[in-house]
């Protein structure tokens, strides 16, 4: 059996094999609420249970951190009932699946939240520097968006997702938090790298508090932002150790303001060298994603213990036949 069709015992889930279908915004929503064209574009991509686990798109937290129209909602109570559809269809095919819980922070727009974006400091956004510079958040409301990804967390549970992952990447806020790119703080929240992983620390604890000791909690982390001034995987590496320490169960290797990908950069997997390292200093699993299209090159990423699941993002969203293909290559070079 090839690596990346091999299961993988999660937590108290098993998942049956590495591949991932990483979160991927569809903006279907227009309301926020699940609806037939959302869980039908789900249900054709987890077709035949190829996949091993799918991590749907981010969903905002709090009405004042959406990012775009159309994007899904898992911000009330009235959203449990919807995801829970969604859940269940995806989970009748085969694959595990997870929330992604997220706060736009500098990058929501007026036009679409109607009041100014929040962020950890008053700066220019270094992936948009033509938004207009944010509201420094200060303590309370800090405090208030931990309640929201605490209580976002809980609803992926009560909906019956099988593990929640916490978006920090592609510039969101707590991405924002991490990068010293944009956290120019000087409290508890700011300078040193330990400070500005602070509220990651606080929102991963406190969701432990509410979903148990074994339901799985992943992070996306914007490792590496690509810019000078940047983190760094230097940053990277301690960070994920700190987050291993807060309780992360899985952490799932991205760009930081850079974004999802590195311009210029066209090699596959293009992320391995951050995921590679932080892999050699932690005991988690971690998910690589990053241009990968060749089932045998993901296949060799796991051999060469790059990664412990591989994301395959644009070319299933291309192709939802991908999942079933590659099985069939590895198959028949085994």
């Amino acid at each position: 059996m090839s690596k990346l069709f091999s299961s993988y015992e999660h937590k108290n889930i098993n998942i049956k094999n590495r591949l991932v279908m990483p979160p991927m915004a569809t903006s279907k929503c227009l309301d926020g609420k699940v609806n037939t064209d959302l869980i039908n574009h789900y249900l054709e991509k987890s077709h035949g249970g190829y996949i091993g686990l799918i991590i749907i798109e981010h969903s905002y937290i709090s009405l004042d951190g959406k990012a775009s129209n159309g994007q899904l909602s898992i911000s009330d109570d009235s959203d449990i009932e919807g995801l829970k559809v969604l859940v269940e269809n995806i989970q009748k095919n085969g694959s595990k699946v997870y929330a992604q819980i997220n706060h736009a922070g500098m990058q929501a727009r007026h036009e679409i939240i109607g009041q100014k974006a929040i962020a950890p400091s008053a700066v220019l956004n270094p992936r948009y520097p033509d938004y207009p510079i944010p509201k420094e958040m200060n303590i309370n409301q800090i405090n208030k968006i931990k309640k929201y990804f605490v209580d976002g967390a809980l609803r992926a549970k009560k909906a019956g997702f099988d593990g929640v992952e916490i978006h920090s990447a592609h510039g969101y806020l707590l991405n924002q938090f991490y990068s010293p790119l944009t956290n120019q703080r000087t409290d508890n929240y700011g300078g040193s790298l330990k400070n500005r992983l602070r509220i990651h620390n606080e929102i991963i604890v406190s969701i432990r508090e509410v979903v148990g000791k074994d339901y799985p909690i992943a992070l996306r982390l914007g490792a590496c932002d690509y810019m000078d001034g940047g983190s760094t995987i230097d940053d990277a590496v301690e960070a994920a150790k700190i987050l291993e320490s807060s309780g992360i169960d899985l952490l799932d290797i991205s760009g930081g303001f850079i974004g999802y990908i590195i311009p210029g950069v066209n090699k596959q997997g293009y992320f391995s060298d951050v995921s590679n390292a932080i892999k050699k200093e932690i005991n988690i699993p971690v998910l690589l994603t990053g241009g990968i299209t060749d089932p045998e090159f993901a296949n060799k990423l796991l051999i060469d213990n790059k990664a412990d699941f591989i994301g395959v993002g644009r070319a299933i969203l291309k192709d939802s036949f991908w999942p079933k293909k590659a099985y069939e290559t590895l198959q028949n070079k085994i």
